[in-house]
């Protein structure tokens, strides 16, 4: 791609960096003209969209090659490595080929069906077993592992009916005699039968919204979303499915590709290209790959059963999602063709051609070009780009305009004007989607450190447009937050919220997370517009202290702040609608304690100097002091960097505590770096055993994060796991106080779906006896 952009000729893209969107037809149609006889270009289109250049079709003899790895892991009892070239195997292994009487992938379903079972993973071995005999139905080998998987879950009577079936279609006699012997054993169990489901299940069943919406607009923000009503806190007021989305490349083996939740052992992947994994069967039929529709065959089996068993075969075998689910735009069917762009281009550029891909198959265009930046009623920023990104649009733009035409050439006819509609469509896309986002929970097997049970983050798994979500504006300290369950799209009021008031969420950077400065270089270079939220246009307490530096007058709080700072700060007070008063601001108290001249003087922004104390006017030589701070701060970086094993020397935590007391001597209490040096102590200390003194600075930071957050934002919430961790370990009566508190936090942000935190919770009580 680099060399394509490096071939086009200055004038052009000269041209390009000048263009704005009422332009665009002409520079896309002078890149046409240019790209059309360059043999580069037809060279680069051909390795992204030719079957035969591709490396993501299924492969016969690599699938027997890991199957064959897979049988002599499992013979030497190394069963997990077993399942690791059995789901390789599946992974590109072709539906429609035999390994010698049956299908290669039913025999790889119960192979690797045998290997979960062994590792413990019953539901994940019968959700096999049921792949395997939804396409070899009288796989006596496939019943008898379901029975084991079945029995294991405790489902007695269903492993009594795969035993009786497993018989029927069994041929050899050893085999009849080793399942009559199963069979004797069972029937003393029967009667008994679980509740699990075999596949996954959809939490994000229908609950009405609570509240009527209106879209308004307003000069300074242009749309934004408002309630005719009050709204009370933890209000679920928007619900939205996407209208597309696409998994992020770091996630693409974690994450299911459509519903975005972790794999599970039993993962399965698409039919007909090895690109993609998912979840469940559900999951693959949704996506919509080549070949999905196969799984709707009629039900065959050729012996003769009695009625109950004949009913039971059927329930077991049939497709696990009917017709009329799958009534809907199939996402991943276009990109199913045995080439390999959408695994190469950028995520947000296969999810244009998702977009683009769901118009067309949703209008009967028949012939004519489709109006390409209507589809969504979304904004864009292309005239605030800067020229890299102009020229990156034109040629990703042309790229995916080829890619596409190879599925849908009389859908898309060979011009300009789509794909300049095209470049706005990436331009929307970049502007308006959201990265869907996942809990991610340490693991139970480590001890207790904050790598292990006591840590909680959240982790971008995919990239989606929501064009309702996308109508909620901004603000650095919104009163909505957003969530996912699966794809679907959740905002939810975390405070009261009065009738015509904007409901806003935050697009990324926070109050707490960043100061004010760096918010608005996030936003204007990510979102091309300057904030003005009540945040960013009004005097807090975080904005003031987040990296801030002591008074050199021990017994003084107020603050130190350098020049770049300082501007921000006065533009702040010069907007004051009441001269001389901070009243209704956030913290009003602690801004009196910290920048005391700030609320008395008369002259708004006069006493806000770089280097000088906002309380006694104090002034510290910020660059003398920055040297001594850099040799702190190197310091507790070494204590991190020995963190990734298990042991962390004794000398190197003391060191680290020293230089912490340094930092606190030029650094505000409340500065940000405090409170990380502080975790980063605390998780040292964790693994060095000394708990107490882990929990002290644990305490230590969570002080400085509620003086930068408040002490109800989720953030807050995240580090009480950490808190409770620590205390419950320790046995402390004071950890279900805090385990309370943080209850309530995740409900304000989660509703009716914050039992993830009691998941994670009844996990700590039930593993903290082993510390």
């Amino acid at each position: 791609m680099e060399k394509l952009k490096f071939a086009i000729p200055e004038t052009l893209r000269h041209k390009i960096a000048e263009s704005a969107p009422n332009s665009l037809h002409s520079t896309c149609s002078s890149l046409l003209d240019f790209c059309q006889n360059l043999p580069l270009f037809h060279q680069l289109v051909r390795d992204l969209t030719d079957p035969e250049m591709a490396l993501c079709g299924k492969n016969k003899e690599a699938a027997l090659e890991a199957k064959a790895n897979g049988n002599a892991c499992f013979s030497n009892g190394d069963f997990s490595n077993a399942l690791r070239f059995y789901s390789q195997a599946l992974h590109i292994a072709p539906t429609d080929v035999d390994d010698g009487e049956k299908n290669l992938v039913a025999t790889l379903y119960v192979n690797r069906a045998s290997s979960l079972h062994k590792l413990g993973f019953s539901l994940e071995s019968l959700r096999d077993c049921s792949r395997a005999l939804k396409i070899s139905p009288a796989y006596a080998k496939a019943w008898y592992r379901r029975a084991k998987a079945n029995a294991s879950l405790g489902n007695h009577e269903d492993a009594i009916n795969d035993l009786k079936i497993s018989l029927k279609t069994e041929t050899s006699l050893s085999g009849k005699r080793q399942i009559q012997g199963e069979l004797k054993i069972m029937l003393g169990h029967s009667g008994q039968r679980s509740s699990l489901l075999e596949e996954p299940y959809d939490i994000t069943q229908d609950e009405p919204l609570q509240v009527e919406l209106q879209c308004v607009f307003t000069p300074t923000k242009g749309r934004g979303m408002t309630s005719y009503t009050d709204v009370p806190q933890a209000s679920v007021i928007h619900k939205e499915d996407p209208y597309a989305a696409i998994i992020l490349k770091h996630c693409r083996e974690t994450h299911c590709h459509h519903c975005f939740n972790e794999l599970p052992a039993d993962a399965v992947s698409c039919m007909s290209c090895s690109i993609p994994f998912y979840c469940s069967t559900k999951c693959q039929m949704l996506a919509g790959g080549c070949g999905s529709s196969e799984h709707e065959k009629q039900y065959e089996f050729q012996r003769n059963l009695i009625d109950d068993l004949e009913d039971y075969v059927r329930n077991v075998t049939s497709p696990s999602i009917t017709s009329s689910e799958l009534n809907y735009v199939a996402e991943h069917k276009h990109e199913c063709q045995g080439v390999h762009w959408p695994a190469v281009l950028p995520s947000d550029v296969v999810l244009a051609g998702r977009v683009l891909v769901k118009h067309i198959q949703q209008q009967s265009y028949d012939g004519a070009h489709p109006n390409i930046h209507a589809i969504m009623d979304l904004c864009q920023n292309y005239a605030q780009l800067p020229n890299e990104s102009k020229l990156e649009l034109h040629v990703y733009a042309m790229i995916l305009f080829c890619c596409l035409q190879k599925f849908y050439a009389s859908k898309l006819p060979f011009n300009s004007v789509i794909i300049s509609e095209i470049i706005i469509l990436l331009s929307q896309i970049r502007v308006n989607s959201m990265a869907i986002v996942r809990m991610k929970y340490s693991d139970a097997n480590q001890p207790l450190d904050y790598q292990g049970t006591m840590s909680v983050e959240q982790v971008r798994v995919a990239q989606a447009v929501y064009p309702g979500g996308s109508l909620f504006n901004h603000s650095c300290q919104p009163n909505v937050h957003a969530y996912f369950l699966s794809r679907t799209l959740f905002i939810q009021t975390t405070e009261h919220v009065t009738a015509e008031s904007q409901l806003e969420l935050s697009y990324g950077p926070q109050v707490g997370q960043l100061n004010c400065f760096e918010r608005h270089q996030v936003l204007e270079n990510r979102y091309s517009f300057i904030c003005q939220c009540r945040s960013c246009a009004r005097v807090n307490l975080s904005d003031l202290v987040i990296n801030a530096y002591r008074c050199v007058e021990p017994t003084c709080l107020g603050v130190v702040l350098d020049s770049s700072v300082t501007e921000y700060e006065k533009e702040k007070l010069k907007h004051l609608k009441v001269p001389n008063s901070l009243q209704g601001y956030t913290h009003d108290e602690d801004i009196s304690s910290v920048a005391f001249q700030v609320c008395k003087k008369n002259d708004n922004g006069c006493c806000l100097e770089g280097g000088h104390c906002l309380s006694c006017g104090s002034y510290r030589d910020i660059q003398a002091s920055q040297k001594t701070i850099s040799e702190a701060e190197t310091c507790i970086e070494r204590l991190q960097d020995t963190m990734t094993g298990s042991e962390v020397p004794i000398k190197t935590i003391t060191d680290a505590i020293k230089y912490i007391d340094v930092l606190k001597t030029f650094l505000h209490p409340f500065n940000k770096k405090v409170a990380e040096a502080e975790d980063n102590i605390a998780q040292a200390l964790c693994l060095a055993g000394d708990l107490q003194a882990a929990l002290d600075h644990c305490q230590a930071s969570i002080e400085i994060l509620e003086k930068l957050y408040g002490k109800n934002h989720i953030v807050i919430a995240n580090e009480l796991i950490k808190l409770v961790s620590i205390q419950l370990s320790m046995g402390h009566k004071s950890a279900a106080e805090n385990a309370n508190r943080l209850v309530k936090i995740f409900s304000r942000y989660y509703g009716s779906h914050a039992d993830i935190i009691f998941t994670y919770l009844a996990y700590l009580k039930k593993n903290v006896c082993k510390f």
